[in-house]
């Protein structure tokens, strides 16, 4: 959505989505967040939910709406607290969040959407080993029954996580395949351990 393929199509449910912009392709049922958090810091969780909640059903942020709309929304607004683990955190100002809770946040705006497929851009990066288990259980929980792509530079959670991987050095593809593939790949190992292909 932000940038146009130079060549090749991008395909998702038989629709070339490739050129249309970021809405259009979330409608198409594509959401990515983003590798630096992008929440609304000055909301609350619940409220930053319930924003992106509202943009699914082409809601505004305004007192005038059906009580009928508003119970669906917070209805939504609860099961969303509930997947991503925060529902004793829904009043408590997003900004004000430890880092992985954030993300925590920024995931479970991605799912209010309801995509087909979630891209995740390095979900991992600045946490710590217990914050990344937690991320990565969580991640695993509300992805199920959808596509995850995730880029990803901590491969214990890349290996967790995925059915087939694809690793780049440089841009370039240097392996595809299953986990077990990938641990054994000497081209992998020589890229990112060092070792000399045996």
């Amino acid at each position: 959505g932000n940038y146009k393929p130079t060549s090749g199509r991008i395909v998702l449910d038989g629709h070339d989505i490739g050129g249309l912009d970021p809405a259009r392709v979330n409608r198409r049922g594509l959401a990515r967040s983003f590798q630096i958090t992008n929440i609304f810091p000055g909301l609350s969780v619940a409220e930053n939910l319930r924003l992106a909640v509202m943009r699914r059903h082409g809601l505004q942020f305004t007192v005038w709406r059906r009580v009928s709309h508003l119970r669906r929304v917070n209805a939504e607004v609860e099961e969303l607290l509930c997947k991503i683990r925060l529902e004793a955190k829904a009043g408590s100002v997003a900004g004000d969040l430890p880092y992985s809770d954030q993300r925590s946040l920024e995931i479970g705006m991605t799912l209010a959407s309801d995509p087909k497929v979630i891209l995740l851009d390095e979900p991992m990066a600045g946490m710590s080993h217990e914050e990344t288990e937690y991320t990565t259980g969580l991640i695993r929980e509300v992805t199920a029954g959808r596509t995850l792509m995730i880029v990803e530079h901590d491969m214990d959670v890349v290996f967790t996580l995925a059915d087939r991987i694809t690793v780049l050095v440089y841009g370039a593809v240097i392996a595809t395949g299953t986990p077990a593939e990938i641990r054994e790949s000497a081209r992998v190992k020589e890229a990112y351990l060092g070792e000399e292909a045996r």
